[in-house]
């Protein structure tokens, strides 16, 4: 929806002109001078050509991915190691080396009043 308030509203090709440009900048908050807006120019109408490119390619059929690669991730359950060296069950060291630890947990001082 941003992009289609900041893009000028054309029939035939999407294209973006150097006051677009410098628009897009000042509202990423990028300071910009006219030879790399120019530049600039040039590069996003690159882009939205491509773009218009993958928008002509038929997609009927094709099953949406998250990767190119069947991937599934190692789960393991989300248990606390009983090991003292390694895992939990110290609190009490832990917090020895806290300021002001309070009910068990660190003590931080109040940001927002």
């Amino acid at each position: 929806m941003l992009a289609a308030q900041l893009l000028p509203q054309r029939q035939d090709n999407m294209a973006i002109d150097q006051a677009t440009v410098k628009k897009i900048a000042s509202l990423a908050r990028i300071a910009i001078s006219e030879a790399e807006a120019a530049a600039m120019e040039g590069e996003l109408n690159g882009i939205l050509g491509w773009v218009e490119q993958l928008g002509e390619v038929d997609v009927t059929g094709v099953e949406p991915m998250t990767a190119v690669i069947p991937n599934r991730l190692r789960l393991r359950d989300d248990v606390v190691d009983a090991d003292p060296l390694t895992g939990g069950g110290r609190r009490a060291d832990v917090l020895a080396n806290a300021p002001e630890p309070q009910h068990g947990f660190f003590g931080v001082p109040k940001v927002i009043e």
